[in-house]
Order: C-alpha cells, then structure tokens, then sequence
C-alpha cells in the first residue's frame, strides 16, 4: 500500500460541462500503485445524460480491474456499453517497474507528452468510437522520464486553449492556467483536461 507521500504521480483536473447542459458526459478515473499508475478519461458522444451513462459504464469497468490488459478492459467495456450510446476513450499507463508510458485510445481523445526539458509531443487521435462491439485500440509508447508531464483531454478544448500548457512544469499551475483563461466562458462542449506530472520523488 502506497501512502500519500510516495506518490509519483501529481495530478490536477479541470471539468465543465457544456452551456445549458445540467451534466458533464465525460467521466475520469485514475489511481497508482507501487508499480504504475492509470487514468482513463471516457468521453460520451453528443452531451446530457446518455452521455453521462455511457461515459460511467466505461470508467467503472475500467475501475473494476485498472491494471488488466486493453484487450481485456476493451472487451468489458464492450458487454456494457450493449444498447447504449457510444463513448470515445484514452487510457494512460505509467509502468514504474520498467519506466515506459503507454496511451491506447479510441476516437478523439487527446493526450500531449512534455519532456522536463519543455519538448512537446502531441499524440494524433483516431477515428472511431467505442459501443457495443469491439473496436481496435490506437496505441502509443515510450520511455518514461523523470519530470515529463502529461496531458489527456477531450475534444472541448480547443488548439488555442492547449497553448497554456508549456509554460509551467506544475500541473496545478498548468490547470489554475486553463481556469483564468476561462473564467468567463460557456463552453460549447462537455470539457474535462487532466494534467499529470511524473516525478520519481515529490516534494
């Protein structure tokens, strides 16, 4: 069991939902190990509460067994999401034991990888979304390095938002960041950014 202070993972998360919606249909899990660390961020398509439906059915079946292969969450996901709308989908895994990041996805969710020394690496999404038959996953991976930064995100955000993110190695200020330049905004889509930063020693 891993206490507080020997996490490897810092993580800040902004979340809105679109303008007149009463619910975000996006929906996110993470958690970490001695051995590695996962977040999935789930999108539902179109927006409301079906979207919210799918977008939960996907993460909890992720959150029932977070460390089991794609092949296997991909085909859980599937038998749930049966007669429901479809949910596009991006899962990181930071594996500390061999330090290697690993991003599968479906449709477009996004994810950025910034290197300590402010490298920005953009992951390019794919087509397609996740319902109730099986779809191949986009699969992207790499050495993990100490001080990279990553970040998942959903299809709210816009090319010009992201711009804030390469100024700052904190991802509390990266998100505090996103919030000022949207303080006053009505979003035109479910919005949910997620920054990640990997540091083999916090504090």
């Amino acid at each position: 069991m891993i206490t507080e202070t020997d996490h490897k993972v810092e993580v800040a998360v902004y979340q809105k939902e679109k303008a007149g919606a009463n619910c975000c249909g996006d929906h996110y899990f993470y958690t970490e190990t001695d051995q590695g660390f996962i977040c999935a961020l789930a999108d539902g398509l179109g927006s409301g509460q079906e979207a919210k439906e799918s977008a939960q059915i996907v993460i909890d079946a992720i959150k029932d067994n977070p460390f089991a292969n794609e092949d296997l969450l991909i085909e859980q996901c599937v038998g749930r999401l049966w007669g429901k709308r479809g949910v596009v989908l991006g899962i990181l895994n930071l594996n500390f034991t061999t330090s290697t990041y690993r991003f599968s996805s479906i449709g477009n969710i996004g994810m950025i990888r910034m290197t300590s020394k402010h490298k920005r690496y953009r992951h390019i999404p794919c087509a397609g979304y996740l319902a109730g038959y099986k779809r191949e996953l986009k699969i992207t991976e790499g050495k993990l390095e100490d001080g990279m930064n990553f970040f998942m995100f959903s299809d709210g955000i816009t090319d010009q938002e992201l711009s804030c993110l390469s100024f700052t190695k904190d991802v509390d200020e990266a998100i505090n960041a996103f919030k000022w330049m949207n303080c006053n905004d009505t979003r035109q889509d479910d919005t949910t950014l997620i920054a990640m930063g990997y540091r083999k020693k916090l504090g």
